[in-house]
């Protein structure tokens, strides 16, 4: 029998358990053995995949733990040319991803998310894909590269003998720097004070000439690197030129003619007599190279002109020294109007009866400059590389079409990233009315690829001289700092190619090894080149100028991974790898580490920047 009393009891205590049931689901808590949804959890392997453009998967295990049934995993944000397979998880929790890739696919770093759910629980993590370039070395040389499958191709460097540059030597005497980079055959170009003839005064006299500008440059480079010079006559001396400053042709045709003769006698034969006054060169060494003209088609003289300045100069200056060789052209190239050598090249070329030159021709040379504007992106002043080397392509082609011009070298006497410079009150040179602005890119991580990829492709195509301009200067054009001596990037960047792409006058050159590699059917943005050398060691280089954003100007550069198979190279008994980049060291350059020996070399570089690895037999 219940009594009144029991049924308070009871009834009291049913509230306290219900008051306590509602406490417990208010904290997440009740009767449900189910875990928590945040109790799954999932780990990678790996972090991140590399999946070579070749087809070869990326596989990367992982682990799911806190489940209590079946987990399923899936991908989100796969890049489109990828190709995923997943292994969902077994009992123990154990799964995996795989990712293939192919050329379709652009070389780069992607994100992809990986979710794993079980019922109402989930967990999730960040996988990054990194498609990586994949190239495969060939043991045999690539004829149609180069000359004849060889790399000619020497470094070289420049100054500008002149009032602003005379003092580099005397602020900084020691020449060994410019000797440990190695250049051969360095351009002289003298301009303005450095032009040593003054005036032709009837009768002479002794003020009619001054080599103190000029030669405060040339007796240093003369003692140093090669002892071999290249002089160009760059351009007239003030008193032979019209009211407009252009060079009075019709009129000084053979006072050009001996003044550039009188060059010749004062640095090679003993010197020449003038008002009284001996003048001769302090110097031994002799000067064998010589350019005529500097850049004529933008500078008031017609294809007709030049060729008959250059017919009348050369023979003057070889009476003297019959021994002294010749550099025709010298051509500002910037692939339009009057730049596009192939509005000058077809006369120069032409039948010696047709108005082609009959003067002696021991090489052309041509320059390159990526821009003349510092607001042109990254991505316009490494797309003007391939008309560089279209254009040596052409002059090569074109060479062809006399007998007597069919072997002449073509050499890049001048190149850099921008040619703008300042004319004057801050004013642009290039673009009238816009203020100049110093293009950093001279000397930043962005030179690191610009240079070794001209390089690469200059030579491949078959050129066989390039030279930097130039050596003494600001942040926009110096290897080395006017001011302060201080290296910069470039120097070391220069340097290296030089050292490990040696082109000496007499050989051997270095054979163009056969390369494939996944992105030589689209747009490439890791250049590549492999040479064999006579010792038998290998040098591969890879410079990587992916831009990380087209609106980007000197900007960092995007990552890209390259790997290289050097399975049909044989065996190597060491190798080295020496990377240049925006880090490196502008005292002591960049240092070599010893690497492992694989068939296939993996080689990551975080952005603009250039890897160079050695293999020893």
């Amino acid at each position: 029998m219940i009594t009144a009393p029991s049924l308070a009891r009871k009834a009291l205590v049913f509230g306290i358990l219900l008051l306590a049931g509602l406490a417990l689901a208010a904290c997440g808590g009740g009767l449900s053995t189910a875990p928590p949804p945040t109790h799954l959890t999932l780990t990678l392997a790996s972090s991140m995949a590399l999946a070579p453009q070749d087809g070869t998967p990326a596989t990367v295990g992982l682990t799911v733990t806190g489940n209590s049934g079946a987990v399923t995993l899936s991908l989100s944000n796969v890049p489109t040319g990828v190709t995923p397979i997943i292994t969902q998880p077994s009992q123990s929790g154990a799964g995996s991803i795989s990712l293939t890739s192919s050329p379709a696919l652009p070389a780069g770093t992607y994100s992809v998310s990986v979710l794993a759910t079980a019922g109402a629980a989930f967990a999730n993590a960040s996988l990054t894909l990194v498609v990586a370039i994949s190239a495969v070395v060939s043991n045999t040389v690539d004829a149609s590269q180069g000359i004849s499958g060889q790399l000619r191709e020497f470094m070289s460097t420049s100054f500008q003998p002149a009032e602003w540059d005379s003092m580099f030597f005397a602020l900084h005497p020691d020449a060994s720097p410019l000797t440990k980079l190695g250049p051969q055959h360095i351009r002289l170009q003298g301009v303005s004070q450095g032009v040593p003839m003054k005036a032709n005064s009837n009768p002479q006299q002794a003020s009619d000439w001054d080599f103190s500008v000029l030669d405060a440059i040339v007796q240093p480079v003369l003692s140093a690197a090669d002892h071999s010079p290249e002089f160009q006559v760059a351009v007239a001396p003030g008193f032979m030129n019209d009211a407009q400053g252009q060079f009075d042709i019709a009129n000084h045709l053979t006072d050009f003619a001996e003044y550039s003769a009188n060059l010749v006698r004062y640095y090679n034969t003993g010197g020449f007599d003038w008002g009284g006054t001996h003048f001769q060169s302090a110097s031994t060494q002799h000067i064998t190279w010589w350019g005529i003209f500097n850049e004529y088609n933008i500078n008031g003289l017609t294809p007709a002109q030049y060729i008959k300045l250059y017919d009348t100069a050369v023979p003057a200056m070889l009476a003297v020294d019959p021994t002294i060789k010749f550099s025709a052209l010298e051509l500002s190239d910037f692939d339009s109007g009057t730049g596009d050598p192939r509005a000058n090249l077809p006369i120069f070329v032409a039948a010696t009866n047709a108005g082609g030159v009959n003067a002696q021709v021991d090489i052309v040379s041509t320059h390159f400059y990526g821009s003349c504007n510092q607001s042109d992106p990254d991505t316009a002043l490494f797309g003007s590389v391939a008309n560089f080397s279209g254009d040596v392509a052409y002059f090569r082609q074109e060479l062809q079409a006399r007998s007597d011009l069919a072997n002449v070298p073509v050499w890049v006497t001048e190149n850099n990233v921008n040619a703008d410079y300042d004319a004057g009150n801050g004013m642009s040179a290039c673009n009238p009315g816009q203020t100049f602005v110093t293009d950093m890119r001279g000397s930043s991580a962005f030179f690191t690829a610009w240079r070794p990829y001209v390089f690469s492709q200059l030579g491949k195509a078959g050129n066989q001289a390039l030279y930097h301009w130039d050596y003494d200067a600001d942040a926009q054009f110096g290897e080395v700092d006017y001011t302060s001596g201080q290296n910069y990037l470039g120097y070391w960047v220069d340097y290296t190619l030089g050292q490990l792409f040696a082109a000496p006058a007499s050989g051997p050159y270095p054979g163009i090894l056969g390369l494939t590699d996944s992105e030589s059917s689209g747009s490439t943005t890791v250049e590549i080149l492999v040479t064999h050398n006579s010792d038998g060691s290998v040098v591969l280089m890879l410079a990587d100028h992916a831009v990380a954003s087209p609106s980007d100007n000197n900007g960092p550069g995007a990552p890209r991974t390259t790997i290289v198979d050097i399975s049909a190279l044989g065996h190597f008994s060491s190798a080295t790898q020496l990377n240049i980049d925006g880090s490196t060291n502008l005292t002591n350059g960049p240092q070599s580490m010893t690497i492992p020996l694989t068939s296939k070399l993996t080689v990551t570089q975080a952005g603009y920047s250039v890897t160079f690895i050695v293999l020893k037999p």
